[in-house]
């Protein structure tokens, strides 16, 4: 069968997933539910050019199974191709899309293996645990300066997006004074697609211009004079490959926005499952479950979507993929899968084994900060619940607007 001709008539005329309107207001888990049941590979009609891509769509993988049969075949589906971003603004030039193949999450084997060889020295078990304390720390702090708020604050920013982003400038050696600058940069470069921030997408390159140069000044500092950290691990090693300045900035461009939005996405939205699941939030105070903060990332999800390419004609869930056809990963389907998850639609800290696919559905690109994500979670949680217990919520959430993060913008909430 020939899916290009035909659209999924599982979903109402129009409907598109990576719609940024769509992920503002829900994740839509009712769609990708009865798509995983009639239709789990189904083709989505685009308007040529819509998401920055001169082709007429893509295809909607929502199965666990099927999701990771794709994530660990990199041979047959590409990120290099049209990058693993499913949908960029429509404005965008082609060789706008083509300049982030420098970026190791857009790359195929054999350079993507050499390049993250190289950056896997930071994220050793070994690297992470020589952070721990002092993020124990940063976290005992973050959450003491959040209490001495007497009404309603914003989690997001006086809490979520702190750790997150101390735990990079640590990790990279980044002076903390410097690091609201790169977390201004970042949010920028995320941000097209959500009109409160009025971001052009000029200002976003110009925050990605700004991130690699920096960088870049960071690798030839060390190059003169190396310093304990992972920046000289990963520039001046002699003898065993390191990374030009071109990569390291495009590193550091990654986990800006890879180690960054998506840990302070999942922060935020596990204490408003805690803060409207309160049977949880009571059970995670009393026993700290070591299962947690897994079940808070297949909760949450931030990644929502990413793509890749056909490399050539093969078959998918019963549909021939055509080479050239992009196909959508639905990482918030797969982590509802009924086949996959008992009660996947419930919130439960306990749940174990957790097979989820918050940080990818295996392969090449398997999150390189998997484990410390764990921990700032973890961290960051057990200091709310000693600090905090009686934390509520405010007022809902407010959504970001965007085609594949799924991101809150603000969560209210109140100590008394």
């Amino acid at each position: 069968m020939v899916g290009a001709a035909m659209s999924c008539p599982a979903l109402p005329e129009g409907f598109d997933f990576t719609d940024p309107d769509l992920l503002h207001s829900r994740v839509p888990l009712p769609e990708f539910a009865e798509l995983r049941r009639v239709e789990p590979v189904c083709w989505v009609p685009q308007p040529a050019g819509l998401a920055g891509f001169q082709d007429e769509g893509y295809w909607a993988v929502t199965r666990h199974a099927d999701v990771k049969f794709v994530s660990t075949h990199p041979e047959l589906f590409s990120s290099y191709l049209n990058t693993a971003i499913i949908r960029f603004n429509e404005h965008i030039e082609r060789d706008a899309i083509d300049a982030q193949r420098f970026i190791l999450l857009n790359m195929d084997p054999p350079e993507h293996t050499r390049v993250r060889q190289i950056v896997q020295r930071g994220f050793t078990p070994r690297a992470i645990r020589a952070l721990e304390e002092r993020l124990r720390n940063r976290a005992h702090s973050i959450v003491e300066a959040a209490r001495t708020h007497t009404g309603p604050f914003d989690f997001v920013t006086q809490v979520a997006c702190e750790l997150p982003l101390q735990a990079i400038a640590e990790l990279m050696g980044v002076p903390q004074e410097d690091r609201d600058k790169i977390f201004d940069w970042s949010n920028k470069m995320i941000a097209y697609d959500d009109p409160e921030y009025a971001i052009t997408e000029e200002v976003g390159a110009e925050s990605a211009t700004e991130i690699i140069a920096y960088a870049m000044n960071m690798a030839a500092d060390r190059k003169q004079c190396p310093a304990h950290d992972i920046v000289t691990q990963l520039v001046a090693a002699e003898d065993q490959g390191n990374l030009n300045s071109d990569e390291f900035g495009f590193f550091v461009l990654m986990l800006a926005v890879a180690g960054n939005e998506t840990t302070r996405n999942a922060i935020t939205h596990g204490m408003h499952a805690f803060l409207t699941h309160p049977e949880q939030w009571e059970l995670y105070k009393r026993e700290r479950p070591s299962t947690t903060a897994e079940e808070i990332v297949r909760w949450a999800t931030p990644v929502a979507a990413f793509q890749r390419t056909a490399t050539q004609d093969t078959e998918l869930g019963g549909k021939l993929i055509r080479k050239g056809d992009r196909v959508g990963l639905f990482y918030a389907s797969a982590n509802h899968d009924p086949e996959v998850f008992d009660e996947a639609d419930d919130f439960d800290i306990t749940r174990d084994p957790n097979p989820h696919l918050g940080f990818g559905g295996g392969g090449p690109h398997y999150c390189l900060g998997k484990s410390l994500a764990v921990l700032e979670i973890d961290l960051i949680f057990n200091a709310v619940a000693d600090a905090m217990p009686g934390l509520r919520l405010v007022e809902d959430p407010r959504r970001l607007r965007s085609a594949w993060i799924n991101g809150v913008k603000e969560l209210r909430v109140s100590t008394g």
